[in-house]
């Protein structure tokens, strides 16, 4: 039997004493239709601490909005950074004949290591760090860098301090806060109170001022930024790496952007010399192979990389994958041996050309409208700014009148505000007329 109290929406037990809680406040939660009734389990207090929705799932639900209002409009998703080019032939050939030997007797397989296929461990150590003395032990096949994030997360645990590139993807943020490491949400500012944010934009060329960085235990940073777009270069790196061991510090690394890199910026952390000793990197097939929904990614964990009394980091974190996982799908992972493959591999980089290719196009639309516009060479993200505009004013404007989706900047963290970010995942007759939409608004 339970009482419920109206002013806040919270059901409290009879049993249980009435004690200070901290209570929802969200207008739209109040206002939602209540169903069921509440348990005697109190709400996991750092999910309290996680600001509004997830970026992503708040973009699609505006564009959801958006399109019941305009049913007729021929809406352009330039947003969410999903992939929309079909996966090479010799890809889905390849997990095509891996399903059909699931239904024979010599072809079926159950239960694979958690770790992944040896064999495909091997050859993402070999394509992607060849000469950087990374090992197919080393290496954890996963379902997707996210899921990653949140693993590595859980492993490193709530005790130690983070820092983030401001602005970065949402994920790292999100997943500190619900272990608990975050601390409390600033309105004023937009920071959480015990996460480092790294200011990175063009005033000092997307790479943070580490003089005046704060020493945290774990460094997230990703090159190619996402939603920046830019690639660090081989003497900032270095840095990094440099920071890193004087302040006893542990970078992960995302990597997921590295096949977008056309100049000498590395693609790994680990051509940096000392990184396997400072660095774990995350990395996915989801955006070089089309594989957002097939799901499947690898974390590279150096034999190098100790905690501070001396204990392999290594051995944790493969722990908490044989407890939490139980490896990525085998067909997943056949088609992850066929990307790597010399023609299958072949085939891909001609498709990360075609959203090169488009983000090129977005640049010189913005560019030729007085915008600036940052990305787009080594990422297939285009980063706007307009200034003296609020980012989620600016999505609303571009949504409203050009039926264009994109994301609001504000939404990768406060050094986001002013920008949005444009993505060039799209066909290219739909680039192109988004370009020209984008023209006629801003002309």
């Amino acid at each position: 039997m339970y009482h419920s109290l109206l002013s806040s929406s919270i059901c409290i037990p009879l049993a249980v004493s009435l004690q200070p809680k901290t209570t929802w406040t969200s207008t739209k939660f109040n206002n939602e239709k209540k169903v069921g009734s509440c348990t005697g389990v109190p709400r996991n207090f750092n999910m309290e601490k996680l600001q509004s929705g997830y970026l992503f799932p708040e973009i699609a639900m505006r564009e959801s909005e958006h399109t019941q209002k305009y049913p007729h409009a021929r809406l352009i998703k330039l947003g969410i950074g999903d992939t929309t080019e079909p996966i090479p032939d010799i890809i889905t050939s390849a997990m095509a004949e891996h399903v059909y030997a699931l239904s024979t007797v010599k072809g079926y397989r159950g239960y694979g290591a958690e770790q992944g296929n040896m064999e495909l461990r091997m050859a993402i150590a070999e394509t992607f760090y060849r000469d950087l003395g990374v090992k197919g032990n080393e290496v954890f096949v996963s379902d997707g860098a996210q899921c990653d994030i949140s693993r590595l997360q859980l492993l490193l645990g709530s005790n130690v301090s983070m820092a983030v590139q401001d602005p970065s993807f949402p994920a790292y943020v999100d997943c500190g806060v619900i272990v608990g490491r975050a601390g409390n949400f600033q309105e004023k500012t937009g920071t959480y109170d015990n996460i480092v944010y790294m200011k990175c934009g063009p005033e000092n060329n997307f790479f943070p001022d580490l003089s005046t960085t704060s020493r945290t235990d774990i460094i997230f940073f990703c090159s190619p930024n996402n939603p920046t777009g830019y690639a660090a270069s081989r003497q900032q790196l270095q840095q990094l790496v440099d920071f890193a061991k004087a302040n006893g510090s542990m970078i992960i690394y995302d990597s997921a952007y590295a096949a977008y890199v056309t100049d000498d910026s590395p693609r790994s952390i680990f051509e940096i010399p000392g990184a396997k000793e400072v660095a774990i990197e995350i990395s996915s097939f989801s955006k070089f192979a089309g594989f957002t929904g097939v799901r499947l990614g690898w974390t590279v964990v150096p034999e190098e990389l100790l905690y501070s009394n001396g204990f392999p980091v290594m051995k944790d974190y493969n722990r908490i994958v044989c407890t939490c996982f139980n490896g990525a799908s085998s067909v997943a992972q056949a088609g992850g041996l066929a990307c790597l493959s010399k023609e299958g591999y072949r085939a891909l980089t001609t498709v990360v050309d075609y959203y090169k290719g488009n983000a090129e196009i977005l640049v010189d639309a913005f560019s030729s409208l007085g915008l600036k516009a940052y990305g787009g060479k080594n990422a297939p993200y285009v980063w706007v700014h307009f200034p003296g505009m609020s980012s989620w004013d600016v999505f609303n404007e571009i949504l409203e009148k050009t039926h264009i989706v994109t994301i609001p900047g504000r939404g990768f963290g406060p050094g986001g505000e002013g920008y949005v970010r444009v993505s060039g995942f799209g066909h290219r007759e739909r680039i192109l007329e988004a370009s020209m939409r984008l023209k006629n608004l801003y002309k």
